[in-house]
């Protein structure tokens, strides 16, 4: 299986580091080693124990080759069945291996450990998502990621229909209250950032329609409505897209702060482009997934 934006260099460095934890610099199973002949064969199936949404299919590919380089073994034969960011139901077969028992069993707990947490994240991720269609407004996640993961951890927000707002300090400017006291005002930041990189986006975190106002006029078209109120984020939308368009502009804007599944659809009817949620990435569950033995 290939997922045409899966991060596949990362997904095998983090693999890489996985099996040398699990299977050690002799790239070795103890248990099934000692138990099971090599020339045993097996069939294994992924499955899943709970309802989600699934993310980091192409994973195992990657973990059955690299268990096989390590141990010399014969990587057994993959079947997947079911593509990432399909809604899973328990009992879901989402893959099927054939080969060399040893094989399938010391490539479990990485699979599954990588597999399980994307998944985690895309089904948090299609929560948020499901909880704003109709608004208008699209989720988003933050650079709250596990260190090492960022790339599988925003591919499985894509993969449960949330959408990237920047992959680290490089791309995107955020404009905050820090940069703000350092730069000596808002519109020295704005100014700065789109000397320096004029073809970087630049965003400003407003806390008040006065800040919001004040950073449109210093150039800004990209709002972060911090930790408003209801009533004070849409009375913001409405004074920022007036100013906008009197000048036949417009702004894109984005709630942040707080924010819990049981407000998105009254935040996002507020008139908002985007939500950012730094819980998609730094506090989803996992799902449950195992393997299976046939």
């Amino acid at each position: 299986m290939t997922t045409p934006d899966f991060p596949t260099d990362e997904a095998r460095r983090l693999v890489d580091i996985a099996l040398e934890e699990d299977l050690g610099p002799r790239g070795l199973d103890v248990t099934s080693t000692a138990t099971i002949p090599a020339d045993q064969l097996a069939t294994g199936q992924v499955v899943a124990r709970e309802s989600g949404v699934l993310a980091g299919g192409p994973v195992i590919a990657l973990v059955l080759e690299g268990v096989a380089a390590r141990t010399g073994g014969t990587s057994p034969s993959l079947d997947v069945r079911i593509e990432d960011g399909t809604r899973l139901a328990p009992g879901d077969v989402i893959a099927v291996l054939d080969g060399p028992t040893q094989q399938v069993l010391m490539a479990e707990r990485t699979l599954l450990n990588i597999m399980s947490r994307l998944s985690g994240v895309a089904t948090h991720t299609r929560r948020w998502a499901d909880a704003l269609e109709g608004t208008g407004c699209t989720v988003l996640d933050t650079r709250k990621t596990t260190p090492g993961l960022r790339a599988l951890e925003k591919y499985a927000v894509r993969a449960g229909g949330g959408t990237n707002k920047r992959m680290g300090l490089f791309d995107v400017a955020m404009v905050k209250d820090n940069h703000v006291h350092a730069a000596g005002g808002v519109g020295a930041a704005y100014t700065a950032i789109r000397e320096r990189y004029p073809d970087v986006t630049v965003e400003v975190e407003v806390e008040t329609t006065e800040q919001a106002l004040e950073a449109l006029a210093a150039g800004s078209r990209f709002l972060m409505c911090d930790n408003m109120s209801t009533d004070l984020l849409r009375a913001t939308v409405h004074a920022a897209r007036t100013w906008a368009q009197a000048r036949g502009e417009s702004v894109e804007l984005e709630a942040t702060g707080g924010l819990t599944l049981d407000v998105a659809a009254e935040y996002g009817a507020t008139g908002i482009d985007f939500m950012s949620v730094g819980a998609l990435t730094h506090s989803s569950p996992i799902i449950d997934l195992a393997l299976d033995l046939a």
